[in-house]
């Protein structure tokens, strides 16, 4: 390992998934060994293990060529397979406008792996190797540690959830990615020949653009006609 090399191995635990958790980290380098945990009252699994890796980067002073080791499949294959970087692409946004899940954290994590060199490596969980189980005892302690922070990003997608309906379908619905009202649309081309349906509006979020495909909003066409 060369002076410009760190090993962080990370873990995120929570009791219940949703529940209270955890995060626990080990950073390694050539000069010292640091450790990190920190609880938080209400949140998932897959967020800790997002937020620990996230908050192992956030505290390296200087360039590094960093390697994560995790147990968490969710994190190191979105990574790897270049699915995080894939959702960014899209706006986070799925079929349906459905948000990706965690979008927050991996909006966070995504531009700390491109600032620094970063590689990311499975490991099995409970399996020996000495750092991955300290940070896995680091990660549950942390749930019985005083002062506890909130997962505001969390509480954030909760709250959006609530107020979101299940399926866009009326103007001045909050929009299922970032809550604001959305408007009615008429599409700008006709349609085409050959075609069997089209849409004669769509409900259109003025602010992230994304547009929601509703079914009274489908027309059929019948013996040539387009209207």
């Amino acid at each position: 390992m060369t002076d410009n090399n760190v090993r962080i191995y990370t873990d995120g635990a929570c009791e219940g998934n949703p529940g209270p958790g955890g995060i626990g980290i080990v950073i390694l380098s050539e000069e010292s060994e640091v450790e990190f945990s920190q609880g938080y009252r209400h949140t998932t699994n897959n967020r800790m293990e997002l937020l620990a890796a996230i908050s192992g980067l956030e505290r390296l002073k200087e360039k590094y060529t960093v390697t994560i080791y995790s147990d968490s499949k969710y994190l190191v294959d979105a990574v790897s397979q270049g699915w995080a970087v894939a959702w960014r692409e899209k706006g986070y946004i799925r079929k349906g406008g459905v948000r990706v899940p965690n979008a927050d954290l991996w909006e966070r994590l995504l531009p700390l792996i491109e600032e620094y060199d970063v590689h990311f490596s499975w490991v099995k969980g409970h399996a020996g190797d000495p750092h991955n189980e300290r940070a896995d005892h680091l990660s549950y302690a942390a749930i019985e540690g005083e002062n506890p922070l909130e997962d505001d990003g969390y509480l954030e997608q909760l709250e959006l959830e609530r107020l979101a309906p299940s399926k866009i379908s009326e103007v001045g619905q909050p929009c299922r990615k970032c809550g604001t009202p959305v408007i009615k649309k008429k599409p700008r081309g006709k349609p085409k020949p050959g075609q069997s349906s089209y849409y004669e509006y769509y409900l259109f979020c003025p602010e992230c653009e994304t547009r929601y495909f509703v079914e009274k909003a489908k027309r059929e066409i019948n013996q040539g006609n387009l209207f």
